[in-house]
């Protein structure tokens, strides 16, 4: 982002009048909510949450803020250093800001979202578009009513294409992410137990998934998985050009075989059968990822040859099926930022069939947000767990209980292990005493576990 003092606070409609024209014609290189990690030019965001960002102005002064938005409720502690920009709520001129911009700098916008595979997708979408185009995309976990206007913000003025993940955890959210970014291309990757604590039932989570194509371009297209009945059912009330991916015939575009490897992943396209497609990552469930990626590729007429090729090696966020090498030798399958029954399932399904000389190490944290059926789901996962391919398994937190009692009468006692959430050192204290350079172990949870502290002490 470049714009001036005196741009931004046009945009957001922030009064001016007690600054002289050369401030308002200073120039801002970017925007921050994190006063700790701002950088010298930026626009400080003083969002109100757990803690009130408007507390740590001085911080962000010292860290080189050229200004700040500020609130209308906080006047009376105005800073004078630098320009503060005054609104009624910051996250609301944020938003303002983000959509300005947006429209400024006018790029074709890819908005993803699904239970299971967004950010994986939306990886692979950005690497196939980058083979032709200028790409921005979504960095780490920036998905939401924060995460959406700070990625857009993060534009470059030549971008060319945005490609943004979009979360959910509550009706109405999707629906004001898309409106914000209008897409021009809708993705819903597919339909899981994610976030059924606040919906009751896998009808409603396609209900709020639809909500992407809420603020969809009338001229846009709608990509979604074919082989699933509540995409397909709701499809028909989107009017716009939709393209399927999946396993079934009847998709637009599917697989027509995959063949999983342990670090690589190949598979063949219905559309072209003499090309050869391949993905850097274990599990045949990436596979749809890719399809999906392959389908937006298709509508802006990238070769499928360059989509091979880009799938081959594009570049994959961190702790999202990630081979890591730890600190004895052992190979490390990090796939810690989320989990649900479905993910852990396949990924676990995956896993069982890798190449090992050691043993085969699961560690297994809670999946959360899964409600009222949160026991019975974590105890499910009895199914995907074999001592003859995954002989050790390590479980935290509380709902792990109840497949901890699934797996009493199937694993030895010296085998199976079991900790409170409260016990994470005590866990990875213990896995690195188990642990020899031949195993392999992989790590599943959502990331209110904090395994990823676990990952972080294997490789040192």
């Amino acid at each position: 982002m470049k714009m001036t003092i005196g741009e931004v606070a046009q945009a957001i409609n922030a009064n001016t009048e007690n600054f002289d024209k050369a401030k308002l014609d200073e120039s801002l290189t970017g925007v921050c909510f994190d006063s700790r990690k701002i950088k010298a030019g930026q626009l400080f965001i003083p969002l109100v949450a757990e803690h009130d960002g408007h507390d740590y102005i001085d911080n962000a002064i010292v860290g080189g803020a050229s200004a700040t938005l500020w609130g209308a409720d906080h006047v009376d502690r105005l800073p004078l250093k630098i320009p503060a920009l005054v609104v009624d709520d910051p996250l609301a001129a944020f938003q303002s800001l983000s959509k300005y911009y947006l429209d400024k700098i006018n790029p074709r916008v890819i908005a993803v979202t699904g239970s299971n595979g967004k950010t994986t997708t939306k990886d692979m979408i950005a690497a196939i578009l980058s083979s032709t185009f200028n790409v921005t995309k979504t960095q780490d976990n920036f998905n939401n009513e924060i995460g959406l206007p700070y990625t857009i913000l993060q534009m470059e003025s030549n971008t060319e294409f945005l490609v943004a993940e979009m979360g959910m955890d509550r009706p109405g959210q999707l629906d004001f992410l898309s409106k914000l970014a209008q897409p021009d291309v809708a993705v819903i990757t597919m339909i899981g137990e994610a976030h059924i604590e606040f919906f009751g039932t896998r009808d409603k989570i396609a209900d709020a998934k639809m909500e992407i194509t809420h603020g969809l371009k009338a001229d846009g297209f709608f990509v979604y998985d074919g082989d699933e009945p509540l995409l397909r059912a709701r499809a028909q009330q989107v009017d716009v050009v939709k393209s399927t991916f999946g396993r079934e015939a009847v998709d637009d575009i599917f697989a027509t075989d995959s063949k999983d490897g342990q670090y690589q992943t190949d598979f063949h396209v219905n559309l072209w059968p003499e090309i050869d497609f391949a993905i850097p990552m274990m599990g045949d469930y990436n596979v749809n990822n890719a399809l999906a990626a392959i389908s937006v590729g298709r509508i802006f007429r990238i070769p499928p040859e360059i989509m091979a090729q880009k799938l081959t090696k594009f570049d994959l966020t961190k702790n999202r099926t990630q081979w890591l090498v730890g600190a004895k030798g052992e190979r490390i399958l990090s796939d810690v930022y989320n989990s649900n029954p479905t993910a852990a399932k396949e990924v676990l399904n995956a896993y069982q069939n890798t190449s090992v000389n050691g043993r085969r190490i699961a560690v297994l944290g809670d999946m959360l947000e899964l409600g009222t059926q949160s026991k019975a789901m974590h105890a499910s996962l009895v199914e995907a767990l074999d001592p003859a391919f995954i002989p050790v398994v390590y479980l935290i937190g509380s709902d792990m209980a109840a497949l901890y009692e699934k797996l009493k009468p199937v694993y030895a006692p010296e085998n199976l292990h079991y900790y409170q959430a409260d016990q994470l050192e005590q866990l990875t204290t213990d896995l690195q005493a188990e642990l020899s350079a031949n195993d392999e172990v992989l790590l599943k949870a959502s990331h209110g576990l904090r395994l990823e502290n676990v990952v972080a002490k294997l490789v040192k």
